[in-house]
């Protein structure tokens, strides 16, 4: 019975010490599946904090495959890079400490863009997040629609 409650002491520990944005200097890395009308491919970010609630980053993705025609796709196609700039906004809604909201602007190859995300740490250095993309703004109307559109991340982050 001794070992049983220790166990829970340390696992309540240390879901309890799991902060979602710490601050200044406070590093993300995350990764995970991209999904969109006309493709599905993978997605990777990374976010510094600059502030209490600012964080500045950088994202990319590459669509592997989905819709008829994306086979013939170059790679600049498939391809997409972001700035980014995050409202780290966790401890302003306080719904939990291992819990950040983060609604951002970027500037990405294809668009200038909206995003809206959420991470969940279940330990100090593992979560699950996820990201609504959105473009406000397309720098070319051409018929490529790949990372045009609304997108959808969902995957891992961790502290670095």
């Amino acid at each position: 019975m001794k070992n049983i409650v220790l166990v829970v002491a340390l696992l309540a520990f240390s879901f309890g010490n799991a902060q979602a944005f710490e601050g200044k200097g406070d590093q993300k890395f995350q990764v995970g599946a991209n999904i969109q009308d006309y493709a599905t491919g993978i997605n990777v970010s990374f976010d510094h904090g600059l502030g209490e609630n600012i964080s500045v980053g950088v994202s990319s993705s590459y669509a592997l495959g989905g819709a008829s025609g994306i086979e013939d796709l170059d790679f600049g196609d498939r391809f997409d890079l972001k700035a980014r700039f995050n409202a780290n906004l966790g401890n302003v809604i306080n719904i939990d400490e291992n819990f950040d909201l983060y609604p951002g602007l970027n500037l990405s190859l294809k668009n200038f863009g909206g995003h809206v995300g959420a991470r969940y740490f279940f330990t100090e250095g593992f979560g699950v997040f996820t990201e609504a993309n959105f473009p406000l703004a397309k720098y070319d109307n051409d018929d490529t629609v790949v990372h045009n559109q609304f997108v959808l991340n969902i995957g891992m982050t961790f502290n670095l």
